[in-house]
């Protein structure tokens, strides 16, 4: 009987991001529409136009291979294993043990990979004026992540997620300023990674400006929505990292029964509209700043990052 429920928890966990993703992504469009005094479209309408973009033929190149069509496809999977991992509600369940930052790093970073594969694959300016930016704006997003892991990692004595969720949820941490700084170095990451402002503008097609769109600008129907889902599942699995590793209250163990599981889904979705909020605000806020100032920008996370993990050394107190 245990074992059947820690089947149907985890399951619910990998349906629950999948269905949570498009939604999250609504209510961001929502918050800023209305921050710009405008009504803006439902937040349910990226489903809309998931089932719409489903519903619809797929337009092919002509010198597009195989790898055109399948690459999204595994860009979705691989992003919604990775979102999977990270626990939303609860720890300790049945594939926690895979739930692993270093892991999750490595998932997202192959996700990366397919889509600027994706791109070139046609051989268009568009697609190759993406990849290269994107490519470009990883070399340093990478080892900034990699080394606010590192951090965390210090801090908690673990890179497993439920691990680390638990060590900050049991009071032994403190304010640490190790930590404070990988928060921020985080969230840079997360705004780079996503494609947002000031970064790149999600809503915009200027060729001198855009990055993530650039790259799928050849793709339409069923493999577009795949890659719409994709993006919409990272953006949440960022924020749920970020929940996880530095706001874990709420969160409730594997064997705490059903009424703690939903008071933890509450909570993730308290934390999930309060990141909407910030993020809507955040962009609304400020404007997108020029490409070559991107790496500058994304930069001072990697610095962030460092500074946390040598203050760590210094420091088991900082």
């Amino acid at each position: 009987m245990a074992m059947i429920l820690s089947v149907v928890t985890q399951g619910g966990q990998m349906l629950l991001v999948l269905l949570l993703a498009p939604l999250l992504t609504g209510f961001v469009r929502k918050m800023k529409a209305r921050l710009q005094r405008r009504q803006g479209a439902s937040v349910l309408q990226p489903y809309r136009d998931l089932r719409r973009l489903l519903g619809k033929d797929v337009v092919l190149a002509d010198n597009a291979s195989w790898l055109f069509r399948v690459l999204p496809y595994l860009m979705f999977a691989v992003t919604w294993v990775a979102a999977a991992l990270v626990p939303t509600f609860a720890t300790g369940l049945l594939f926690s043990w895979s739930g692993d930052l270093i892991v999750i790093t490595a998932l997202l970073g192959t996700a990366r990979f397919l889509q600027a594969i994706a791109a070139m694959d046609v051989g268009t300016g568009f697609g190759g004026i993406g990849a290269s930016r994107e490519v470009m704006f990883a070399s340093l997003a990478e080892p900034a992540m990699i080394m606010t892991v590192f951090a965390v990692a210090l801090v908690a004595g673990s890179t497993q997620l439920s691990t680390v969720a638990d060590y900050m949820m049991s009071g032994q941490v403190g304010l640490r300023v190790s930590l404070a700084l990988a928060l921020v170095a985080f969230v840079i990451v997360a705004i780079a990674e996503n494609a947002r402002i000031p970064v790149d503008n999600p809503a915009t097609h200027l060729e001198l400006t855009m990055v993530h769109e650039a790259m799928v600008l050849e793709y339409s129907g069923r493999h577009l929505a795949m890659i719409e889902l994709a993006a919409s599942l990272k953006l949440l699995l960022y924020i749920s990292l970020i929940a996880c590793i530095f706001v874990p209250f709420g969160m409730t163990a594997g064997h705490d029964g059903l009424f703690a599981y939903l008071l933890g889904v509450a909570a993730y979705l308290a934390k999930l509209a309060v990141a909407a909020v910030m993020l809507a605000i955040f962009e609304t806020s400020i404007a997108k700043m020029r490409v070559f100032r991107v790496p500058g920008f994304i930069g001072v996370a990697l610095m962030l990052s460092l500074l946390a993990t040598l203050l760590r050394f210094v420091s088991g107190n900082l």
